[in-house]
């Protein structure tokens, strides 16, 4: 997984492209919850997922990503890799949220919140664009 990541430094403008974008949805998806709490749930879960993939782009080929990342979330073992760890952290953190019924908005929307920030430095750090919002 570290070579691959390593080969991901040097992302084209592509993946960039889509890697903004999606983060710039992640970050709509989660002002949309907040002026919405109606829909907030839905909402929340579209941002994880927007800010999941906006790292498998600043990280290489999302679809490579996401299957080594699928593999692994089952598995029981250590992960050593610090970035799959994070990875998989991610996809785990997505599923529960996505398995519960009773969630408490307030609490959630922070937790999402976090995610999304995470995966905005992740992306400025792969894409040597500042992405970060305050």
């Amino acid at each position: 997984m570290i070579k691959e990541i390593s080969n991901a430094l040097m992302i084209d403008v592509y993946r960039k492209g889509w890697a903004l974008r999606y983060l710039r949805e992640a970050r709509a998806e989660l002002l949309a919850a907040q002026k919405m709490p109606y829909m907030a749930p839905g909402l929340m879960l579209e941002a994880m997922r927007k800010a999941q993939v906006a790292i498998y782009y600043s990280l290489g080929e999302p679809a490579f990503i996401e299957a080594i990342v699928h593999q692994t979330v089952g598995k029981k073992q250590i992960i050593e890799d610090p970035v799959l760890r994070c990875l998989v952290e991610i996809e785990r953190t997505i599923q529960k949220f996505s398995q519960t019924e009773d969630i408490e908005v307030n609490k959630a929307m922070q937790h999402v919140d976090n995610l999304v920030q995470t995966a905005a430095e992740i992306v400025e750090l792969f894409t040597e664009e500042s992405s970060i919002q305050n």
